[in-house]
C-alpha cells in the first residue's frame, strides 16, 4: 500500500487511494495543483503536493542520487584532470570564462551535492587555495588547488551570483541556482565573499537540498513530541519559539511547522526572513533588504495590515521585533519564530530581558522548543558496545548502564566518516497555567526548569539519551552537541 495515495483539492472531500502514476498524470494535466495536499495510504500526515517527488512544480525528479562506493577515487580523478589542464594553461587561468575553470567550478558543486554538503568554502592561503565542504556540520577538506587559479574560480562564482567581479576589496553577497545531480535537480545557492590578506574568501550555501523531507515526522522528534508540536501548531493565536545556537536546525523546524499547518489548517501565511532559505508554495515570503529598503522594523509594523493568519519571523533579534511579535500574538495571530538561547526555559527569560513584561510573555508564549543537531551513525557500519556506568550517569540515565549503544566505524557508504546525516535533539516546553503563573511571578530560568521537571516534562538530555540508547547516535556526539 506504500504506492497508494489520497489527495484533497479543497472541496472537503478525500479522494483515493490512487497510485503515484495516476497522480502524476493528473498533475501533468493540471487537475492536481502544487498547492493541493496529499498523503500516503499508510500515513495520516498530509503534505503539500509541490513537495512530493513527481508532483512538484517542475518536471525534474527530486530524488537525490546515492553516492557510489568509489566516489572518493572518482572525485580525485575528475578534479585532478581539470586542475592539471588548468595548470598547463598558465596564460589563460585568469579568464573566468575559460572552459576548464567553468568545468572545475561545476565539478565542485556536483561533488558537494553528491555528498549532501550544506556549504562549500573556498579559502585562499599563502600558496594554495583550500576547498572544504561542510557535511553533517563537520568541515572536510576536499582539495588543495594551485593559488594561480584562485581569482579565476572566485570570478566564475561571482558571475553566477551576479556580483561585481571588479570589486575585490569589499564583502559581497548574491544567489543563484544550479541544476545538479544525475536528475538535474534545481538547487538554490547563496554565495558570500569576504576580502582577506591572501585574497577573497568565498562561502556558498546549498539551500533546500532535502526540501521534500521538511515534515514533522522526519525531524527526529519522538512520537509524543511530534503530537505535542502538531497540537500547538494548530492553535489560532500565540507564539511558538525555537531556541538553540546557529546551525542547530531551527529554520528547518520552522519550515516543517509551517508546512504542517498549511496542510492541515489552510489560511494566509506571511514570513519575514533574512534571507529566505526555502521557497514555500502558498506562503508570502518577504526577504529583508540589506540596503534597508525593506527593514525588519518597517515590515513587521505593516505586516498585520495584510490580514495574515500565521506569521513567521525568522528571528527575534531585538526589543522591536519582540514587541511586534507579542502584539501580533495578542491580536489573534499565530507567530512562529526563533531566538538565541541555550534552553527552552531560557526563551522566557530572554524575552523579559529584551524589555517585555512577564505578564505579556505568559499570555502569548504557547510553546518553547530547544533544539540541537547530532550526527546519525551510519547503519551499515556502526559497531555495538556496552554503555558504562559513568557514561550512563553523564547522560542522566544511570539505569541504562550496560545497555547496548553504538560507535562509529567507517565504510564506503559513509565515506569513512562513520556518520551519515543528522537527527534533531528536542526539548518541548508547553506553557500551561502553572508555568504561566511562575513567569508572572518573575521566576528565573532555574525556577522554570525545576517546575518543568516536577511536571515530568522531558528535557534535552532525556531526548539525547533516548537517541543514544536507540542506536541513532554515539555517546561522544551527544556530549559534543548537548549543553547540559
Amino acid at each position: 500500500m506504500t504506492d497508494q495515495w489520497f489527495f484533497e483539492i479543497g472541496d472537503g472531500q478525500t479522494y483515493g487511494p490512487f497510485t503515484m502514476e495516476k497522480l502524476r498524470k493528473w498533475a501533468a494535466a493540471g487537475n492536481l495543483m502544487p498547492t493541493h495536499r496529499v498523503r500516503r495510504a499508510d500515513s495520516q500526515e498530509w503534505t503539500i503536493a509541490a513537495y512530493v517527488p513527481g508532483l512538484e512544480i517542475t518536471t525534474a525528479d527530486t530524488t537525490v542520487a546515492r553516492v557510489a562506493d568509489d566516489d572518493e577515487d572518482e572525485t580525485r580523478s575528475k578534479l585532478g584532470g581539470i586542475v592539471a589542464a588548468l595548470s598547463r594553461k598558465k596564460g589563460k587561468v585568469a579568464d573566468s570564462q575559460d572552459t576548464d575553470v567553468v568545468a572545475l567550478c561545476d565539478e565542485l558543486m556536483e561533488i558537494a551535492f553528491e555528498r549532501n554538503a550544506s556549504d562549500i568554502h573556498i579559502d585562499p592561503e599563502e600558496n594554495i587555495t583550500l576547498v572544504q565542504l561542510r557535511v553533517d556540520g563537520v568541515l572536510e577538506t576536499l582539495r588543495k588547488l594551485p593559488k594561480t587559479i584562485h581569482n579565476a574560480i572566485i570570478s566564475r562564482y561571482k558571475v553566477l551570483a551576479k556580483m561585481d567581479i571588479a570589486e575585490r576589496r569589499m564583502a559581497q553577497d548574491g544567489r543563484f541556482f544550479q541544476c545538479l545531480g544525475p536528475q538535474q535537480r534545481r538547487i538554490h545557492i547563496r554565495a558570500a565573499t569576504l576580502p582577506t590578506t591572501h585574497g577573497e574568501r568565498l562561502t556558498m550555501r546549498l539551500l533546500a537540498v532535502q526540501t521534500e523531507q521538511l515534515t514533522l515526522s522526519r525531524l527526529g522528534m519522538s512520537e509524543m513530541a511530534t503530537r505535542t508540536f502538531a497540537q500547538y501548531t494548530a492553535q489560532k493565536q500565540g507564539m511558538i519559539l525555537l531556541s538553540g545556537p546557529t546551525g542547530a536546525g531551527k529554520s528547518t523546524t520552522l519550515y516543517a511547522a509551517l508546512r504542517h499547518r498549511m496542510a492541515n489548517h489552510p489560511g494566509r501565511f506571511i514570513t519575514v526572513e533574512d534571507p529566505v532559505e526555502f521557497d514555500i508554495v502558498g506562503v508570502a515570503q518577504i526577504e529583508v533588504d540589506s540596503a534597508d529598503k525593506v527593514s525588519f522594523d518597517s515590515v513587521l509594523r505593516n505586516i498585520l495590515r495584510s490580514d495574515p493568519d500565521v506569521i513567521m519571523i525568522g528571528e527575534i533579534r531585538d526589543a522591536a521585533s519582540a514587541d511586534v511579535a507579542i502584539k501580533a500574538a495578542l491580536t489573534g495571530h499565530l507567530v512562529f519564530s526563533s531566538i538565541h538561547t541555550n534552553s527552552a526555559a531560557g526563551v522566557i527569560t530572554r524575552l523579559i530581558d529584551m524589555g517585555l513584561e512577564p505578564f505579556q510573555v505568559a499570555a502569548t508564549v504557547r510553546l518553547c522548543i530547544a533544539q540541537r543537531l547530532a550526527r546519525k551513525l551510519c547503519p551499515e557500519c556502526r559497531k555495538p558496545r556496552r554503555l558504562t556506568a559513568a557514561e550512563a550517569a553523564a547522560v542522566g540515565r544511570p539505569d541504562a548502564a550496560n545497555s547496548t549503544v553504538y560507535e562509529p566505524k567507517g565504510c564506503p557508504k559513509c565515506n569513512g566518516r562513520g556518520y551519515k546525516g543528522r537527527v534533531g535533539l528536542f526539548e518541548l516546553l508547553p506553557i500551561d497555567e502553572d508555568l504561566a503563573r511562575k513567569i508572572v511571578e518573575s521566576g528565573n530560568e532555574g525556577d522554570i526548569t525545576r517546575l518543568a521537571r516536577e511536571k515530568k516534562i522531558p528535557g534535552l538530555r532525556d531526548d539525547a539519551a533516548a537517541k543514544l540508547i536507540g542506536g541513532m547516535t554515539s555517546f561522544d556526539e551527544i556530549i559534543a552537541v548537548s549543553a547540559w
